[in-house]
């Protein structure tokens, strides 16, 4: 079996143990996720580095996007093939970019401070009192008392996080800490409120994830929605997760798991959701002719496959309740490490095509239209444009962000 096969096995199931609640749950409260990534193996000099020092602890630092009184982590083992041990767990209010942390609160597992994760696998902590807004930025601090040689966690953080030797989690502050990259084995922190909520997924590739934005911004265009959903009276009650992972395809495995096999458990799976944000295929498109031409036939047959997947994710979502909103595919051409031609351009037209007509989405947004260039629509506006013609800046992200019409999250 290959890694990715290993955990979503099952169906695509995967197991969550539910901790024993330290207090009675509130009458009409439920959880609503205020923060989450995709799960994936992470490899490279990062986790070489955790590797490397043995018994250590991480601290991450991530930005809600809901309100709550109570929170409970999610932790993840799920491309773990032996079982992930922590030691220790903390959470407590953080400054972006920085180690130092306040009101820090220890984090349980049916009571107790330790918890093994099986393999592919995630659980549940106990609930933790501490009041939290959304806007606000918390920092979640594992002790692994044994080398995390096959981490479960998502590379594409765009924020510090820090590592160190030995059990810190109980540290207001860090100084003598590694700064990574990344989130390690925490999935989601969900909140639990009286207030009714609902929550909308943001899912693709690292157009998604944020790429090029700079790090502690949270200038991703999710992001971006989220505030504007929380500065209007009609859908403040929504909260956002984003669940892109760079370079992810929705056919292929690539860097994470391919969109077609992570949909349920990364939109479907999760509490309250009722809006999904879609945008994937680029590098479907961009991985096809990379390294060499291939003929008319294979073109076609990659457009047909790609917009037979967004019909059944459409049939999936709404199998569960979830409208699916899909933006159309943007610009790349002149990008060097694709180098797109004609055909490429002609597929992506194709599959654009497809989402503005097929009349089978709850919504769609035309980022095409909000970045390209108007006079070469191959490409991305300059002012949009990271420098790579892939990625948009972060001006280009927030006109992605406010091209998407508040109405439809309130539509019945």
């Amino acid at each position: 079996m290959t890694p990715f096969s290993q955990f979503y096995r099952a169906a695509g199931l995967f197991a969550i143990a539910t901790a024993m609640t330290a207090a009675a749950p509130m009458p009409g409260a439920r959880w609503t996720p205020a923060w989450g990534s995709s799960q994936m193996r992470i490899d490279g000099a990062n986790a070489d580095k955790l590797a490397k020092t043995g018994p250590a602890t991480i601290r991450q630092i991530v930005h809600l996007t809901a309100s709550g009184k109570t929170l409970r982590l999610r932790l993840s083992n799920i491309a773990g093939t032996p079982p992930l041990k922590i030691g220790a767990a903390t959470i407590g209010l953080a400054t972006p970019g920085r180690s130092d942390v306040s009101a820090i609160l220890p984090v349980r597992f049916n009571g107790a401070t330790d918890v093994i994760v099986p393999p592919g696998a995630e659980l549940y902590s106990d609930p933790v009192t501490l009041p939290v807004e959304a806007g606000r930025d918390v920092a979640v601090s594992l002790y692994f008392p044994e080398a995390v040689t096959t981490p479960t966690g998502h590379s594409g953080a765009r924020s510090k996080t820090f590592l160190t030797a030995g059990d810190a989690t109980a540290r207001n502050a860090l100084p003598d800490a590694q700064v990574i990259g990344g989130w390690w084995a925490l999935s989601d922190i969900e909140v639990r409120d009286a207030v009714q909520k609902q929550t909308v997924v943001t899912i693709g590739d690292s157009i998604t994830d944020g790429y090029g934005i700079t790090d502690d911004s949270n200038t991703r265009w999710p992001d971006d929605l989220a505030r504007r959903l929380a500065a209007s009276p009609a859908t403040r009650s929504f909260s956002v997760v984003n669940a892109g992972i760079g370079g992810n395809r929705v056919l292929l495995d690539g860097l994470g798991p391919n969109l077609m096999a992570r949909f349920d458990r990364d939109v479907i799976a999760r509490p309250g959701v009722t809006h999904a944000i879609l945008l994937e295929g680029v590098n479907d498109l961009g991985v096809l002719t990379r390294e060499q031409p291939v003929d008319a036939a294979t073109h076609q047959a990659m457009v047909k496959r790609i917009t037979q997947a967004y019909r059944q994710l459409a049939d999936r979502a709404h199998a569960h309740g979830i409208k699916l909103i899909v933006g159309t595919i943007t610009p790349f051409q002149g990008n060097d490490y694709y180098h797109p031609g004609p055909e490429t351009e002609a597929d992506r037209q194709a599959i654009n095509r497809f989402i503005r007509t097929a009349g089978i989405f709850d919504g769609v947004v035309d980022f095409d239209r909000v970045v390209r260039d108007p006079a070469k629509p191959d490409r991305l506006l300059p002012a949009y444009d990271t420098g790579d013609h892939l990625h948009p800046s972060m001006a280009g992200y927030r006109a992605m962000a406010d091209a998407i019409p508040l109405s439809l999250f309130t539509r019945r």
